[in-house]
């Protein structure tokens, strides 16, 4: 998507490019084995600023468009998905206070971000999926706090995080018109973070529950308005979905440059295997999906820039995409063969960080009745 970004951003990519080729990429083999949050790896990334590129340039960041963002953010997916995941996710927790906050929350948030400070948002719960109105989560109104009970899990960057957004039910016989949202920041008594998840994929993330225990915050914490929380976080995902399938198109975009690399070094029958029309025309169908699912991506975010609707685009944008990036990681793994099953080559790799892609963000099934949604009602 180069024609489409600034020209900031066509030299950020290139600096990006370079950060990952070398502080992220090889790095990542082994945190992926051992499942060790790399810290310092991210501070270093957090000194370039890469964890602040969505802040908005009236709050002090660096005014980059949607698309910008995104090119920058494939680059990084390329290099590693679970360092990718961990930038987006913080992106992901200013959301709903750029939704929905006043002008004093939005600048705070703001500023704790451009000092080095993470985000997370947190919806899901043990038993409030994709049914987010199942929640238990509750805040009740004591004088000018309110007091925040319950458990949310699969939180990226839970355990990490400088602040979090978080739904809360404060009426529950309102249904999903009782849900709020609520900016807590990290240190506040009876906010802690559960024990990290051991999983199957982006293990350079940290995923963990994040518990509140007679949570105290400010009145003043609540965003928007009693009721409004539901609303929020579905605009919150409604955006966070194209994102996805921005690293989507990054991890299928690894697994073609890792299937070209390989496919020019085998030799067989005297020849790369490359050089077989079935692997080119293999090669060929995982470049015009890849492409596609970039294309729709960028589609959906440049609606957004222009303030069009696009719900439907972001869904058909991660959905297509995370779909994509399964199919074309798999397919890079018989181009190895027998290899592609091993760890010592990087495309199975690939395959792990790809499936969570078709869950998060609301699963792909939750994805086709948004758009089937969408279309049967225009």
């Amino acid at each position: 998507m180069g024609y489409l970004i600034s020209e900031e951003a066509q030299d950020l990519v290139q600096d990006v490019k370079n950060f990952c080729d070398n502080e992220v990429k090889e790095q990542c083999k082994e945190f992926d084995r051992t499942g060790e949050w790399p810290k310092e790896m991210y501070e270093k990334a957090i000194e370039q600023g890469y964890h602040a590129l969505e802040v908005p340039e009236e709050y002090g960041g660096p005014g980059l468009s949607r698309v910008d963002v995104a090119a920058l953010l494939e680059q990084m997916a390329i290099a590693d998905s679970g360092f990718a995941t961990t930038i987006s996710a913080s992106g992901l927790g200013m959301k709903p206070v750029l939704i929905g906050g006043t002008e004093e929350q939005k600048q705070r948030m703001c500023d704790i971000v451009l000092e080095g400070g993470l985000g997370a948002f947190c919806l899901t719960e043990p038993g409030a999926g994709s049914d987010a109105s199942a929640g238990v989560t509750k805040a009740v109104r004591d004088g000018d706090e309110y007091v925040l009970n319950g458990r949310k899990c699969f939180i990226t960057n839970g355990a990490v995080a400088d602040f979090y957004c978080i739904t809360a039910m404060t009426d529950k016989s309102k249904g999903v018109k009782g849900i709020s949202m609520f900016y807590v920041e990290k240190g506040t008594p009876g906010l802690s973070a559960g024990q990290e998840e051991d999983k199957m994929g982006i293990r350079t993330s940290n995923t963990t529950d994040v518990v509140l225990e007679d949570c105290r915050i400010p009145a003043e914490n609540l965003l928007g308005a009693e009721g409004e929380g539901f609303k929020i976080a579905m605009q919150t995902l409604d955006q966070a979905r194209a994102w996805m399938g921005c690293i989507s198109a990054g991890i299928a975009q690894r697994g073609i440059d890792e299937a070209i690399a390989y496919g020019k070094e085998r030799i067989q029958f005297g020849k790369p295997v490359i050089k077989n029309q079935g692997l080119q025309f293999k090669i060929a169908d995982m470049e015009i999906k890849t492409e596609v699912a970039r294309q729709m991506v960028a589609h959906a975010l440049t609606l957004m820039d222009k303030g069009l609707p696009f719900t439907k685009e972001s869904a058909i944008a991660k959905c297509y995409a995370s779909d994509i990036a399964m199919e074309v990681s798999s397919e890079a793994i018989q181009v190895f063969g027998g290899y592609g099953f091993s760890r010592e080559y990087p495309v199975e790799k690939l395959l792990r960080d790809s499936k969570i892609f078709q869950i998060f963000e609301g699963s792909n099934e939750i994805q086709r009745i948004v758009i089937a949604n969408s279309v049967i009602g225009r």
